[in-house]
């Protein structure tokens, strides 16, 4: 695609570079075509046929974008998943050894027992 757009470019500059030239130089090149002079369809059918190009060369760089874009992010997705293999063989977790347990404060089991009464003055 990428090849495409820039012969799409390329094709659309010349193009338009061609009929500048052209308008510019139109009292003796106009003469070697058979012009006389121009007309309004002439000149719409020049930019008609311009526009198609502008829109053709628009869309594939509109597709290369898009497909470049597609690449970049299956490759992010690889990276990803190439650096989770590599932090799980730099941290490997063994399921042999027990996870060391949260102490626990022992509780009394009586719950007769109140706290002191605090004397607030």
């Amino acid at each position: 695609m990428k090849k495409l757009h820039q012969i799409l470019q390329i094709v659309l500059l010349v193009y338009f570079g061609a009929f500048l030239i052209f308008f510019i130089a139109f009292d003796t090149i106009g003469g070697l075509f058979g012009i006389e002079e121009i007309t309004s369809d002439s000149m719409v059918t020049i930019i008609l046929i311009g526009l198609i190009l502008f829109l053709a060369a628009w869309g594939s760089s509109y597709a290369a974008y898009n497909s470049l874009s597609s690449t970049i992010k299956k490759m992010e997705n690889d990276m990803n998943g190439l650096k989770a293999k590599i932090y799980d063989f730099e941290h490997p977790r063994t399921p042999a050894t027990p996870k060391p347990s949260i102490p626990t404060k022992p509780t009394d089991s009586d719950p007769s027992n109140l706290p002191p009464r605090q004397n607030i003055t």
